[in-house]
């Protein structure tokens, strides 16, 4: 039987992409967030010297939520494009650029290393603009959410690179123990 589904039936289905793919993608970048210790228990992150635009730490739980949310929801929209050209392309084009995304935790709060997650945030930005442009040509809408994410990785990209100009060496900074033992 080979019959064509109503414009109710086509919402129900992305709204199912929506309602699994959404909370994945903001659970899987909360758990990036806390394997690599990011956040106020940082004590490596609490002594550096830090930007003047850096923003609390509160927001960026709030930003990178929001910005979680949307990119999940245009990943759900290209999901559900069966059989549009480029699909198979944006795909790996997403699943890349978040893959890169996630380790940029580890490898700034976790590893300490500033520099390099500099150079990784670059390429998260270029991925995410590839992305961007290949959701594009399936879905404006998907592009259209992706843009506030391909801004705030600029954001990202010029507060990373401030803190590792304000701390030359922040790789080998070591931090005192919390607690002293007699």
């Amino acid at each position: 039987m080979n019959q064509i589904a109503s414009k109710g039936q086509l919402r129900m289905s992305l709204l199912r992409w929506i309602l699994f793919i959404v909370p994945v993608i903001i659970l899987l970048g909360f758990l990036s967030g806390q394997v690599a210790g990011s956040g106020e228990e940082n004590r490596w992150f609490n002594a550096l010297n830090k930007p003047e635009a850096q923003p609390p730490g509160w927001a960026f739980t709030v930003v990178w939520t929001v910005l979680y949310a949307m990119i999940g929801t245009a990943f759900a929209m290209i999901l559900h494009a069966r059989g549009a050209p480029l699909r198979g392309v944006a795909i790996v084009l997403f699943l890349v650029q978040y893959a890169l995304n996630l380790f940029w935790s580890p490898l700034f709060f976790g590893m300490h290393q500033v520099s390099a997650a500099f150079w990784l945030l670059i390429f998260i930005f270029v991925t995410a603009l590839a992305t961007t442009f290949a959701f594009g040509r399936i879905r404006k809408a998907a592009a259209w959410l992706m843009v506030p994410y391909l801004a705030w990785l600029c954001f990202a990209g010029i507060l990373n690179k401030q803190i590792d100009w304000l701390n030359p060496g922040a790789e080998t900074l070591v931090v005192p123990a919390a607690r002293t033992q007699i």
